[in-house]
Order: structure tokens, then sequence, then C-alpha cells
């Protein structure tokens, strides 16, 4: 008996959600970046304040932006309760959450010593006042000692890991969708997570700090480790073509929906993977000589652009098939 199919796009999972992940993914990556750049490379205190606090902010963003559009406020507490993960171990909202949570409070303790130590935050009314408080002020003299710092800079960054790599498994469980259920999205996510937060890094470094020996030298380094992610990112997303194309009615629907639109392969795959692999690959084969720094700018700058783009496309070529 033969059985007609069809198929429609899902419209419940869209640009919002794309928002969700790309902002969660892109601020714990740029956190774990952070965190370890500080403990192994004793990187400059500022690095560490800038990068916790634009990490914290997407994270927090991206999170609330979920909480708005949930259809039951009151059911967050579930997904908060430190246990729920061991009642229902594949519920991946759960661990995500508790991800958040402990990078979020890690993340906070690691970088009060620096702000009760940074003269110029000190000198903001309503900063000072709180970080004079005796039990702040305790708490970032306890959380800068020695071993403790380290531990809590390891613990955020491991658990800045988890959300980057809980953005991909949130979509990876949806199996009516075969774009999204497959192995390779956590992976893509992942790998897209970290390259989006190299870029953001190079950013900050450029806006926020100087041009000395040390700020080179660390900015090449995220350069190097940029242009390796985008050529697996570039690898991955040529795998993800041969396995739609040779899957089901849905994941052939998706790779055509997805590779014969110019904005996919001109603004995602052109512009935002190729075009900055190019110019980063450049800089780190000249060695980053000259003192025009537009070229890395302009690459951190399609990074970006292009790592919201993979994660809107996703949403937007996401297919359901049933029976008819």
């Amino acid at each position: 008996m033969e059985v007609n199919v069809t198929y429609e796009t899902q419209h419940l999972w869209t640009t919002w959600f794309a928002i969700y992940l790309y902002l969660g993914g892109l601020g714990a990556a740029t956190m774990t970046i952070t965190f370890l750049t500080d403990i192994y490379l004793k990187s400059h205190k500022t690095l560490a304040i800038w990068g916790a606090f634009t990490g914290l902010i997407m994270v927090g963003g991206g999170s609330g932006l979920l909480f708005i559009h949930l259809a039951n406020h009151t059911a967050v507490v579930h997904v908060l309760n430190p246990l729920a993960i061991f009642f229902k171990p594949d519920a991946w909202i759960a661990w995500g959450t508790q991800f958040i949570s402990w990078m979020l409070i890690a993340s906070l303790l690691y970088i009060l010593p620096y702000i009760i130590g940074s003269p110029s935050l000190l000198r903001l009314p309503f900063i000072s006042s709180v970080l004079k408080t005796r039990i702040v002020y305790g708490l970032g003299n306890i959380a800068g000692s020695g071993n403790v710092h380290k531990i809590l800079g390891i613990f955020a960054a491991i658990s800045g890991l988890g959300v980057a790599v809980y953005t991909g498994l949130l979509l990876q469980s949806f199996p009516a969708v075969a774009l999204w259920n497959n192995p390779g999205v956590p992976i893509l996510f992942t790998v897209s997570a970290f390259s989006t937060a190299c870029a953001l890094l190079i950013l900050i470094m450029h806006i926020f700090m100087g041009h000395d020996e040390k700020d080179t030298v660390l900015r090449s380094l995220y350069e190097r480790a940029d242009v390796l992610l985008l050529a697996t990112e570039l690898l991955v997303i040529f795998l993800f073509y041969m396995y739609l194309t040779r899957g089901s009615l849905s994941a052939r629907v998706s790779a055509d929906l997805l590779f014969h639109d110019l904005g996919w392969l001109l603004g995602f795959i052109g512009l935002g993977l190729v075009a900055p692999f190019l110019l980063e690959l450049r800089s780190v084969l000249s060695r980053g000589q000259g003192q025009n720094h537009l070229p890395t700018v302009a690459a951190a700058v399609l990074v970006l652009i292009g790592g919201f783009l993979l994660r809107d496309y996703f949403m937007a070529a996401g297919i359901y098939v049933y029976p008819t």
C-alpha cells in the first residue's frame, strides 16, 4: 500500500529561538576562552572583566528571551531544581539550565576580585557601594585566594563548555526534523560558538585594550584558533550536505531549501565562513605584520554575523514530514 507524504516548515522555533541559541553559545564560549586564557596564559585583568561581562550579558539575555517565550512560566522551577537531571537525564533543557546557573555563579565569583581591585569600576557610585559591603568584600577575598580562584575559573570554563554543547543537543533532541535530529548538530553548534567567541574577543581587544606586544600575541593566538575552527565548520557543513542529500524526504527538502538559497550560500557560507577564513589565514601566514587592523576586525564581524545566520537558517529549514 502506497502512502503519500507531504511536508511543511515548522513555525514554532523561529528567529527568536535562533537568537537564544546564538547568545547562549556565544556568551558561554566567550567566558570559557576568557577564563582559560586568564588562568593559563596569564592575560591581564581587563580581558577577564570585559570577556566575563560580555558573556554574562549574552547568556542572561538569551535565557531571558527563552523564559519570555515559555508557555508556562512557573514550570521553570522544575528545571532550576538540580535533581531534575537525575530524574530525567535526557531532558537537555534541564542540563542547560544547570550549566548556565553554575557558570553564572562561578563566573561572578571569579571576576569579583578583579572588580574590587579595579579603580575605574570603584569610581562608579552604585558598584562602589555594593563592592564595599562586608559580605561582597569578604567573598572577593575568598574567591581571589590561590587555588580557590583557579578552581572557580576552571569550573566556570567547564560549565561554559557544557552550555555551548547543550545548545546543539537541545536542537538535536527534536526527532521530527531530520535536519536537527543528527549527531552533527552539537558538533557544528559547538564549533560555531567557539569560533564566534574568538571573533568577539578579537573585537574586544581591539576596542578596549591596547596594542602592546602581549596583546598582539594573544590576538594572533585567537586568530589561529579561529582559522582552525572555521575550517572545521566548513568541513562539517560539507558533511551535512552529504548527509542531507542522501537522507529522508525531510532531510532532502531541508537540503534543497538551504543549498538553493543565496542567503545561505553567499551570506552564511560565503561571507560568514569563507571570507573571514581567508582574511584570518592571510593574517596568520603574514604573522599579523602591518598596522592595518581593518581586515582582522572585518573578519571578526563577518564571523559573528555568520554565527547568527547559521542558527537562523537552521530554524527556517526545519521540515516536518507526515502522511496524507
